[in-house]
């Protein structure tokens, strides 16, 4: 019955995947992404690997939520077309969420009927997280560090090409702050009784 529940992912794997190219709407390609991302993950909960599901979940799925945003943000989407015909997508929105419904109990049924010692990453490890770390911090540590310093030197690089410098924008000085004198900043003001400041 694995087997079974194994096509059936993929197959939604599939055409979800042919859906995210083909269709015209950037709203329904992001759509179709995530079902592509869970169904995916669907996979990886089947053949025991319930943290690189969890991980593709969390990192790919909240991620493609902020490209959701930049895509809506970049295209200028008229949400007001997109209120009126919400009601024609709700059939779409109920076969997606049917779809994520069977995945979690194909996964839930059959991924903890299987023996999990087969899918065991490495021989003697308790957990697969517990492999992957193993694996990672002694094998591959030269290889992840230099994953991490790529992605840093890209955040930086990224911060520095949108950095804009626009004359208009109030920028704070702390060396004016910290060196000015009591006289710059404070000034006593003796109004007579009745009349304001």
């Amino acid at each position: 019955m694995a087997v079974y529940a194994f096509y059936l992912i993929a197959l939604v794997v599939l055409v979800s995947a042919l859906s995210v190219i083909m269709a015209r709407n950037p709203v329904h390609s992001v759509l179709w992404l995530i079902l592509a991302f869970f169904s995916s993950a669907g996979l990886l909960v089947l053949i025991g690997a319930e943290f690189l599901a969890m991980l593709l979940v969390v990192v790919y799925v909240g991620a493609v939520a902020v490209l959701f945003l930049f895509v809506v943000m970049m295209l200028d989407v008229d949400f007001v077309e997109l209120k009126q015909g919400t009601l024609r997508y709700w059939p779409f929105a109920v076969l997606v969420g049917v779809i994520f419904a069977a995945e979690i109990v194909l996964a839930t049924v059959f991924g903890t009927s299987t023996n999990a010692s087969t899918f065991d990453a490495s021989p003697g490890a308790a957990t697969n997280t517990e492999a992957i770390g193993q694996v990672m911090y002694t094998q591959y540590l030269l290889l992840f560090q230099m994953a991490g310093i790529i992605l840093l030197v890209a955040m930086i690089g990224a911060i520095v090409l949108t950095l804009r410098h626009r004359p208009e924008t109030k920028r704070q000085n702390i060396a004016k702050q910290t060196s000015r004198r009591r006289s710059d900043a404070v000034e006593l003001k003796d109004p007579t009784p009745g009349q304001g400041i």
